[in-house]
């Protein structure tokens, strides 16, 4: 395979959401040159040959109180993929989710527009809604007291409140979040102050394809789901993201993607360089099990999109993945140290869903692909503790874009990375 193509780290400089050597390092091909900005301990404790960089140490992947303040400072603070619109068509329909260390109902109000709240009860803190998902007709009751509340989060009704005539009813209605809709999912940002959506979100994904209209001529939000698979994985969410993010191990765990996909069998991640897509191997038809047809390509492609695969990870928690007839959704809610759930949604044409097509050949390409990328990621999961890693692993040059991931991290829980103190959810 030729590498003429433009590295993530070639336009770092122009864009913040290309992926760059990593932080406080100057890489030429196979060259690096460390920096004051890793942990001086760490960095002074190990000298690597130049074509290896330093991963993080085994500790950030299994200490609670690291992880306690990735919730609060990288999970509570940035925008969060956190349900799919049509699961919430209707007014009254709801989920509950986790986002960083708090409970978040999510609901369709009367108006047709989103909601999300913190799912606490402004009386005593009990949760308000204890099922994942539901309906209610009128809004919601808290089931120790009975505090009620509409689908806008208004505090309508509570016993002997009329009682109280000192009490403003408008004071102690549920604490919002701030709340986009794109791609058909519903994204929402805990923080008083959120960030860009355009900068954190749109940004990631038109830096990583070189321009909004290629994600756009997929019609991602008229898609219908066609499977959805749950996955309760017994890792780090830090794990999961670097697993994605290379192809160093395509060849050793997926035999079958490499079929599909020959170009990873060399080791680079698609999303190694800005807008290319891995191209199917000449005798692929489809993006399936056994390479054969899939189904007719969205109706929007450009003739540059057609037989390739382009993938693009959404800090914190989304990746995305698109192939001509289909599109991949993958959701992470990070549970615990060393939990994460995955959601994961094959979205195709409404009409193909409808007729009841076979789906199977497709969805099975990528749920294999997730079943061995997970049982790895639960294997290093194991390690994480061991005094072999205590200082951590090297990055091959392959893998160096993982290293700005890393830095990424660790600015986020500095605090350098622009955010401050006042978090906190809406009014």
């Amino acid at each position: 395979m030729s590498l003429s193509r433009t590295p993530f780290s070639a336009a770092a400089s122009a864009n913040p959401h290309v992926i760059p050597p990593a932080p406080g390092t100057t890489e030429t091909l196979g060259t690096t040159e460390a920096s004051d900005h890793a942990d001086p301990e760490h960095a002074a404790a190990r000298t690597l040959p130049e074509s290896l960089l330093p991963t993080l140490p085994g500790a950030d992947y299994t200490d609670p109180e690291v992880f306690r303040e990735e919730q609060r400072r990288i999970f509570e603070r940035m925008w969060f993929c956190l349900a799919r619109s049509a699961d919430l068509d209707r007014p009254g329909r709801f989920q509950t989710h986790q986002v960083g260390g708090e409970s978040v109902l999510v609901t369709r109000s009367r108006d047709g527009s989103v909601r999300a709240f913190l799912n606490i009860c402004r009386h005593r803190g009990a949760q308000l809604c204890t099922a994942p998902e539901g309906e209610v007709r009128r809004g919601f009751q808290c089931p120790y007291h009975a505090w009620t509340y509409d689908l806008d989060g208004r505090l309508v009704a509570a016993p002997n409140l009329t009682g109280m005539p000192d009490v403003d009813r408008r004071d102690y209605g549920l604490l919002r979040a701030h709340v986009r809709e794109w791609l058909g999912y519903v994204w929402v940002c805990l923080d008083e102050h959120p960030p860009s959506f355009e900068e954190q979100v749109i940004g990631a994904v038109t830096a990583r394809l070189g321009d909004r209209a290629h994600v756009e001529a997929y019609g991602v939000e008229g898609l219908s789901l066609g499977h959805r698979v749950s996955y309760d994985v017994r890792a780090n969410w830090k794990l999961i993201i670097e697993n994605f993010m290379e192809c160093y191990h395509c060849a050793t765990i997926h035999p079958e993607l490499t079929e599909v996909l020959p170009e990873f069998s060399d080791g680079f991640a698609a999303q190694y360089y800005v807008g290319h897509g891995a191209e199917f191997g000449s005798e692929v038809r489809g993006f399936t099990i056994d390479g054969g047809a899939g189904q007719e390509p969205l109706p929007g492609l450009r003739e540059e999109q057609d037989r390739r695969y382009y993938a693009i990870t959404v800090r914190p928690q989304v990746f995305l993945n698109l192939v001509p007839d289909h599109v991949i959704v993958h959701r992470m809610y990070p549970m615990a140290v060393d939990r994460t759930v995955i959601e994961c949604d094959w979205l195709y044409l409404p009409g193909v869903v409808a007729e009841g097509t076979d789906l199977s050949r497709s969805v099975e390409l990528f749920h294999r692909v997730n079943e061995q990328d997970f049982d790895a990621c639960e294997r290093c999961q194991r390690a994480m503790g061991s005094r072999a890693y205590e200082r951590g692993g090297v990055l091959v040059p392959s893998e160096h874009h993982i290293g700005e991931f890393h830095g990424w991290v660790r600015d986020r829980l500095a605090g350098s990375d622009g955010t401050d103190e006042t978090g906190g959810a809406a009014e």
